[in-house]
């Protein structure tokens, strides 16, 4: 009976110490997709984040603010189906830096980036407003958003 539960303890760590290795295996570096992408040799590259504030326009009618939202929500669509923004997305809970939300922008131009949020209907109108800020990250960002589409069964 012993031996019985050592040969399986053992099977098992076996089991677990192959599978920690194999999780931990360097994927193979792929040139082709490194240099598509734009990465350095860390698998990085330079973006631009925009973090959207509230801005200084207080609009009270409830349709205007909806048509605004919407044409902010348009925007956003039309921004990423264009390659210029990557991430997009508000922030859930208020914050004493009263960021809305924020875009990580695949550009390093800062001055690219203010013309395309200035394209912005809720910009424009003062509802928001906007910090921009250099980022550095992973080359890799742009694809998670050819599987968004996957996973999601509602746009808003």
């Amino acid at each position: 009976m012993k031996l019985k539960i050592y040969l399986s303890l053992s099977l098992l760590a076996g089991a677990l110490s192959f599978a920690q290795e194999k999780k931990a295996e360097k994927p193979k570096f792929n040139q082709e997709l490194a240099t598509s992408l734009g990465a350095d040799k860390y698998g990085m590259k330079a973006y631009t984040i925009v973090m959207l504030t509230t801005g200084t326009a207080k609009i009270e009618d409830k349709a205007k603010m909806g048509e605004l939202m919407k044409g902010h929500m348009t925007n956003i669509g039309k921004l990423a189906d264009e390659g210029k923004i990557l991430v997009a997305g508000p922030f859930l809970e208020k914050n004493k830096e009263n960021y809305r939300g924020m875009f990580i922008f695949n550009t390093k131009s800062k001055e690219e980036v203010e013309q395309w949020v200035k394209t912005d209907p809720a910009v424009q109108a003062g509802v928001f407003s906007y910090e921009i800020f250099p980022w550095y990250g992973s080359a890799a960002l742009p694809l998670y958003l050819k599987h968004h589409g996957e996973i999601s069964q509602e746009n808003p």
